[in-house]
């Protein structure tokens, strides 16, 4: 049982030198599953373009890959007053997101975040007073700003930075670096353009991880092959035997990250109609899976196991056989593979259907 990633390798790390050349100063974040790479993969990326700044989620993952690798980690989660947290390098470095939560960071390396319009955590114009006073104890790196991926309505992202630039400058607040997300190449060169005195930098994720989806693919193999029988019960659900159908056996089940979903926002008539036609095919027990056989998406027969799939798979598409691979099309930042393989070239799937990996937030 083996869900498996192919990186085609030189066209993955083409695609890094590329983004690190239109955004000089990237930091890559580097969290969670490690955007269904792994962390340590990550780690060694970076390093390898040379880069010695990198962000992670937790102090946990910090703890994690600090002594594989050589460079600074800036924590993305918020310094909360006694908190608990595993032993840190010195190379470490703490975002803090509020005034109230500043204690035992004198002598530490601390960037301050920022409160944007996605409202999520960081500091307001008013706090800034507050922390004058406790700045002087810091190592300070600079600001951050997170900004919302899909804007709607108000400022552009690169107007929002630069209005909490100038209220930065008003109060005479240190302005060498600001670590910003969700920009264009375009709107940070129009950042250093207007503010020359301050380095921004991006951080991402998606678009440095993500954004060659050409060079990596999901796939499984076949475990099983069989006829459904007449009122026969595959796992917990219930299928009538349909003419020249077969149940699959394959790899990658919920531990994997097969079957699960993140809520989503719906924009405009068709998304809707989407939603509500997939309502419609799960009450009837019709459960589309990301396992592609011939082109087309299989349904689940069942509720996807532990570590296992069945799958219905239609009686115009060729039988599959013990071995053959299926193509998965799964969510990166959610999947966990058996293993990890490297290729010099990964040539398409034949059996995949068109589409890259669905969006990511970094």
């Amino acid at each position: 049982m083996t869900l498996t990633l192919t990186i085609d390798t030189a066209r993955w790390r083409e695609h890094h030198r590329g983004v690190l050349d239109g955004y000089p100063g990237l930091v890559p974040v580097c969290k969670g599953n490690g955007y269904g790479f792994g962390l340590h993969r990550l780690m060694r990326e970076t390093t390898r373009l040379g880069i010695r700044l990198a962000a992670v989620g937790t102090v946990q993952e910090a703890a994690l890959v600090q002594d594989s690798f050589p460079g600074d980690l800036l924590v993305l989660t918020p310094y909360r007053n006694g908190e608990a947290s595993p032993a840190l390098s010195e190379r470490t470095i703490r975002v803090v997101s509020s005034p109230e939560h500043c204690d035992g960071l004198a002598g530490h390396r601390v960037v301050i975040e920022l409160r944007s319009s996605m409202r999520r955590h960081g500091i307001t114009e008013a706090d800034l007073p507050a922390l004058r006073p406790v700045m002087s104890g810091w190592e300070f790196e600079g600001f951050s700003i997170h900004l919302p991926l899909n804007r709607v309505g108000g400022l552009g992202g690169a107007e929002e930075v630069a209005s909490w630039v100038r209220r930065l400058r008003a109060e005479r607040m240190p302005l060498h670096h600001v670590f910003v997300s969700h920009l264009t190449a375009e709107e940070m060169a129009g950042l250093h353009a207007e503010f020359p005195r301050t380095r921004f930098r991006l951080r991402t994720g998606t678009k440095l991880w993500l954004g060659a989806p050409e060079a990596t693919r999901y796939s499984s193999p076949v475990l099983d092959v069989t006829r459904p029988e007449r009122e026969d019960r595959p796992g917990a659900g219930r299928r009538q035997r349909d003419s020249g159908r077969h149940l699959i056996v394959v790899a990658g089940g919920i531990s994997h990250g097969v079957g699960l979903r993140a809520p989503r926002l719906l924009s405009g008539l068709r998304d809707r109609a989407r939603h509500v036609a997939g309502i419609g095919h799960a009450c009837l027990n019709h459960h589309l899976s990301p396992f592609v056989w011939d082109g087309v998406r299989c349904r689940f027969a069942a509720p996807p196991g532990l570590q296992e799939s069945v799958l219905l798979v239609p009686g115009d598409s060729p039988r599959p056989k013990v071995g053959d691979e299926v193509a998965v099309q799964l969510r990166y930042t959610i999947t966990r593979p058996d293993r990890v393989v490297d290729e010099p070239r990964v040539p398409p799937a034949a059996s995949a259907v068109t589409g890259g990996p669905a969006p990511e937030q970094g």
